[in-house]
């Protein structure tokens, strides 16, 4: 959520004002365009105006698709500026509330960890990955911050390896170790006089800097555009010229598969789909002064939403419902196509 870039790199006022702008031209995108700008306005530092768009979110006539991360990211910027008590409260809500999306509680959690409140933290991992990984279950990839930060914590706390910590390890694919990364001694080594010490803490820190740049800045997906059945047939009843690029609803689905597919065997990242509607894609083709009919406007319709925020991660995680709206489960639906155990 939050932008990865330092402030002297990015005029992040400006940034935050565009996102603004945008997000009155897409009141559908309001919720991610205004989390970023937030995050925009506190990495300026402008911590109260970042307040202030939590609270044009919160206050909204239109339902939030996440109102839990929200507040969370309201009470941890809070937090960062002298209104602890605030914060807190929120904190408590959201704990007792127990959304089922792990972002909620990995900002909860962290919030209380910075400020030094290790105890509070590690139980609000420990709720969350009770409340979210049944046991015995393959964790997905949204949990891992969730058993990352467990671990971080409870190292910290000098306690004992669990079942979780262990877990936690063996999804942990950095060259240095969780054990490492979390060692609370590592700090004495940045005062050595040893070459070889501050080397290798320098690794070490490098290795722990990639990882959290990969969670928390991830650059838009490469986006393939689905047209949902009822959407496709309105859009070709307007312009049935695109009948050319979608023969029919099936076979639109297939060509998304396997592009994918194509894209992840080429070694190509971050890999998402973006659903289209045919208001927004009009609205989309007037705003570039072009016919909807046109079919260069697909993949730019496409980019646009995934800029947006519009965008889903493919391959669905483990157990997740198919991308295509079906109902069933990736891996007993699209997920079954030729090729899949390849994934």
């Amino acid at each position: 959520m939050r932008p990865d870039t330092p402030a002297e790199n990015v005029d992040h006022t400006a940034e935050a004002a565009r996102l603004e702008r945008t997000a009155g031209l897409y009141p559908e995108d309001a919720e991610a365009l205004l989390l970023r700008a937030a995050a925009h306005l506190e990495l300026s530092g402008d911590r109260p105006a970042a307040t202030t768009l939590y609270d044009r979110l919160l206050s909204s006539s239109q339902g939030l698709e996440n109102p839990h991360l929200v507040r969370a990211l309201k009470a941890s910027n809070l937090w960062e500026y002298d209104h602890e008590a605030e914060a807190r409260a929120i904190i408590d809500g959201i704990r007792t509330a127990a959304p089922r999306d792990p972002a909620p509680w990995v900002i909860v959690a962290e919030s209380l960890e910075s400020h030094d409140e290790l105890e509070a933290a590690e139980a609000a991992f420990t709720e969350a990955v009770t409340l979210l990984l049944p046991d015995g279950s393959e964790p997905p990839h949204s949990l891992h911050p969730l058993l990352f930060g467990r671990h971080r914590v409870r190292r910290m706390r000098g306690l004992p390896h669990d079942d979780r910590d262990t877990l936690a390890d063996a999804l942990h694919t950095s060259p240095v170790s969780l054990d490492e990364l979390h060692d609370p001694k590592r700090v004495w080594s940045l005062g050595s006089e040893n070459p070889a010490e501050l080397k290798a803490e320098i690794q070490r820190l490098r290795a722990e800097l990639g990882a959290y740049r990969e969670a928390l800045s991830r650059p838009f997906p490469v986006a393939m555009l689905h047209w949902p059945a009822a959407e496709l047939t309105e859009l070709l009843a307007a312009y049935p010229t695109l009948s050319v690029e979608y023969p029919s609803h099936d076979q639109h689905l297939a060509t998304i598969e396997s592009s994918l597919r194509e894209l992840a065997s080429s070694g190509t990242p971050n890999l998402g789909i973006v659903t289209g509607t045919v208001p927004s894609y009009e609205a989309f083709a007037a705003s570039e002064g072009a016919s909807p009919s046109d079919p260069i406007l697909l993949p730019q319709y496409a980019t646009t939403l995934a800029a947006r925020g519009r965008a889903v991660a493919w391959p669905p995680e483990a157990g997740a419902g198919c991308w295509c709206g079906s109902g069933r489960a990736y891996g007993e639906c699209h997920g079954v196509l030729e090729g899949a155990g390849a994934l």
